[in-house]
């Protein structure tokens, strides 16, 4: 029954791409969010919920869901890509999505599991990642999806940003777009100089989302964003 102990990781995976509230989701099936953190991500779901997911959400692929094979949408194919861009180019290039046991191609990793693709420790997700191959993205070691509104118009819930690993003392291009690893989760967002050198700003491309300092020290990990996927 091992594949079922993976069935919620992939439910949130799911929830996370799509731009979906959790909540709302939690509500959908009837559970709640303890049953989706922790060591409770790693027990089996039950027949009946894994039926109100595939029921509320019926875009999903249900043979992914339930063993981790095939594209995660239904009808997802390399067509299904809308538009691949470097970061601050408008060029369209095509992608090449991998099976997930193919070590090949750059892994679509969810946010949660974001500090893993820092570390090294990403066994969890072996069997549950895509792969995109992209030529003009190379030197890219992971692919996250964005969530929230607060990058628009530059980037929307659901964009796979293309994220380059970089050290914690990294020196920092001002006002280019990072994915800051914090206690409070990842951060994608356009940095540029704090008010001294212990802080920096962190600015959203959206009006309604004012800037705001953060701590230099309150930073785990960081990786430049180097590229965007659109998905249809």
């Amino acid at each position: 029954m091992e594949y079922l102990a993976k069935i919620k990781q992939r439910a949130i995976f799911f929830v996370e791409n799509q731009g979906i509230k959790k909540e709302d989701f939690y509500k959908k099936i009837g559970s709640n969010g303890g049953n989706f953190r922790g060591k409770s991500l790693q027990s089996e779901l039950s027949g009946d919920k894994i039926a109100e997911i595939l029921a509320n959400y019926p875009i999903i692929n249900p043979e992914w869901l339930l063993t981790g094979k095939g594209p995660m949408l239904k009808g997802t194919s390399v067509e299904s890509i809308k538009s691949i861009k470097k970061d601050n180019q408008e060029n369209i290039i095509p992608a090449k999505p991998t099976s997930p046991s193919d070590p090949k191609g750059i892994p679509l990793i969810p946010t949660y599991a974001m500090a893993g693709a820092f570390t090294g420790d990403l066994q969890v997700l072996e069997c549950d990642c895509e792969r995109f191959i992209i030529p003009t993205f190379k030197g890219a070691d992971f692919l996250i999806p964005v969530k929230g509104a607060s990058m628009e118009p530059k980037y929307s819930s659901g964009d796979l940003v293309a994220c380059k690993k970089m050290a914690i003392d990294t020196f920092f291009q001002w006002n280019k777009v990072y994915v800051l690893d914090t206690e409070q989760g990842p951060l994608i967002k356009r940095i540029n100089e704090g008010s001294n050198k212990d802080t920096l700003l962190i600015c959203s491309e959206n009006p309604q989302y004012p800037p705001f300092e953060l701590k230099r020290s309150l930073i785990n990990n960081i990786a430049l964003v180097v590229g965007v996927i659109r998905l249809e």
